[in-house]
C-alpha cells in the first residue's frame, strides 16, 4: 500500500475524529500529492512512485520547518504551534531520520570512496551524500558533517 492510500484512509479517520490540525495537514499532503501527479501527467493518468511521494512529503516538511522559524522570529508562537502540529503529522509518513552517527558513517564512506581530501571536494562529496541519504537525513545536517569530515 502506497502513501497515497494511507493518506486517504487517514483523511477519513481524521474527519470522523474531528482533529482539526491533523485533518488540515492530511488535506495539504493529499493536495500536494495530487498537484505532483498532475504535473507529471502525460495524457491519461499518472502514478507517483514511492520516491516521488517522499519528495513531496519532504518538501512539505521543509516548508513547515521554515514557517515555524519565521513565526518564532516574529513572536507568533500561536502560528508556530499550528505549523508544529502539521509538521508532526507529515513526519509520520516519512521514514525515521538517521542519527548523526549513521550519517557520519555514510559521509566517511563517501569521502573514502571519492578520495576527497579538502574543502575543494565539498561539491562532489555533498552530491554523493545527498543521493545516498535522500529522504533519510536533513540536508543542513549532512552539509555540517561533510564540512567537519573535510576540514
Amino acid at each position: 500500500m502506497g502513501i497515497k492510500d494511507q493518506i486517504d484512509r487517514n483523511l477519513k479517520e481524521a474527519m470522523k475524529s474531528g482533529e482539526k490540525n491533523r485533518l488540515n495537514a492530511i488535506r495539504a499532503i493529499r493536495a500536494a500529492l495530487l498537484e505532483k501527479e498532475v504535473s507529471i501527467r502525460v495524457g491519461g493518468k499518472a502514478e507517483l512512485s514511492n520516491e516521488q511521494e517522499l519528495e513531496v512529503l519532504m518538501s512539505l516538511a521543509k516548508k513547515r520547518k521554515d514557517s515555524i522559524q519565521q513565526y518564532v522570529d516574529a513572536g507568533r508562537e500561536d502560528l508556530a504551534g499550528t505549523e508544529r502540529a502539521e509538521l508532526a503529522v507529515i513526519e509520520t509518513y516519512l521514514p525515521a531520520p538517521l542519527s548523526d552517527e549513521e550519517i557520519r558513517a555514510v559521509v566517511d564512506r563517501i569521502v573514502t570512496e571519492t578520495g576527497a581530501s579538502s574543502m575543494k571536494d565539498m561539491g562532489r562529496v555533498m552530491g554523493a551524500a545527498m543521493k545516498a541519504l535522500k529522504g533519510k537525513a536533513d540536508g543542513g545536517k549532512v552539509q555540517q558533517l561533510v564540512r567537519s569530515a573535510l576540514s
